[in-house]
């Protein structure tokens, strides 16, 4: 018989049990050192994939794109007239040309434009491009020398067509260090997107099997060719929703079904999950028409908020411009609260303090 004394007692060793977290570490992507640099952007149909079928992601980038250009720009006369002259592809405007170069750039991180000019060196065109097919090449001081466009026809394969800088309008996100490219906002929220993604499929295989159930059938054979003759008439009666009759005791139907409070309430992660989505995306989720959990002054503050993000775009689309293509002119901002939010400020302080207070600390 064996012992058991309690002075026998062992305590485990859990320190490795659980794998510590860590985050991988990250390298540039910059000048090698070699006489040039080049770098290609890899990721850009998936990225695009996700843009074109996450209805959320659609929505954040778009709003970002549209509310730093939707509302057109301003500009002296003669630049105006040569902006309107502009026409992309052949439909296009210059707003519609900018919005494109915009929504591209976070999506792939890095949106690329040809720049056409006449004999004399003035703009006539800009013409966007697809970044999957670009390449940055930059010398050993990474600096960048040019461009080079790879075909997409399969039969061209290998095929280039070469840029100088001056004939790229090039634009970068969130560029780090001495990086060549810029940043795809994808990137960060990818795993929530595939999260997101998953719990919604799941919930609606759930949801399916609440509304027509899984059956079990007890059939009183084991004849395969009548099991299996059995199987087409009752999947066709069930998926038509006809009524199926059986003689009695033959079959003993029986409905697969999981008790509602068995399984976690999937819909407190996906709300956890939205709400990572919309902050790491840096676009709150009432500018895309979600504001039921906010109060009005609330609501404010974060439209404020999101403001400055806006104006740090449009001035960074503002000196791109101006570098690059060499026209000055002053994108327009949708609305502004500023002005109401200190108005408001202000009601609230008169209102709040009463007429006695004034005085309050002063010599009686």
């Amino acid at each position: 018989m064996p012992e058991t004394r309690i002075n026998s007692a062992e305590a485990s060793n859990l320190s490795n049990a659980i794998p510590e977290v860590t985050v991988d570490t990250a390298q540039t992507n910059g000048a090698n050192g070699d006489s040039e640099t080049r770098y290609q952007i890899q990721n850009f149909a998936q990225n695009l994939g996700y843009y074109k079928q996450i209805p959320e992601l659609r929505a954040v980038i778009d709003a970002k794109s549209t509310w730093t250009i939707g509302k057109g720009f301003k500009s002296d006369p003669e630049t105006t007239f040569i902006l309107d002259s502009i026409k992309g592809f052949g439909k296009d405007s210059f707003n519609t040309i900018l919005e494109n170069l915009l929504r591209t750039m976070h999506i792939a991180g890095d949106a690329f434009a040809e720049i056409i000019r006449d004999e004399e060196n003035n703009l006539i065109n800009v013409k966007t491009l697809d970044p999957g097919t670009m390449v940055i090449v930059v010398n050993k001081q990474g600096l960048i020398k040019g461009y080079e466009q790879v075909s997409k026809n399969s039969s061209e394969k290998g095929t280039t067509k070469k840029f100088k800088p001056e004939e790229i309008f090039h634009l970068t996100r969130n560029r780090v260090a001495d990086e060549i490219h810029g940043t795809s906002m994808i990137d960060t929220l990818e795993w929530i997107i595939l999260a997101k993604k998953e719990v919604q499929e799941i919930f609606k295989t759930v949801m399916q099997r609440h509304i027509k159930p899984v059956m079990i059938f007890h059939l009183d054979t084991d004849d395969t060719t009548e099991i299996a003759a059995f199987k087409i008439k009752m999947d066709k009666a069930y998926a038509d929703g006809e009524n199926m009759y059986i003689p009695k005791d033959v079959v003993v139907p029986e409905v697969l079904s999981v008790a509602p409070n068995a399984t976690l309430n999937p819909m407190i992660w996906l709300e956890y999950l939205n709400k990572q989505f919309y902050q790491t995306a840096g676009v709150p989720q009432i500018i895309v028409g979600g504001s039921s959990e906010f109060v009005e002054k609330a609501t404010s503050i974060v439209y404020l908020a999101y403001q400055q993000n806006v104006e740090e775009d449009q001035l960074y689309m503002e000196e791109q411009m101006g570098m690059q293509l060499g026209i000055e002119l002053e994108l327009e901002f949708p609305v502004s609260l500023e002005n109401e939010l200190l108005s408001d400020e202000s009601k609230d302080g008169n209102e709040s303090m009463q007429p006695n207070e004034a005085g309050v600390g002063q010599a009686q």
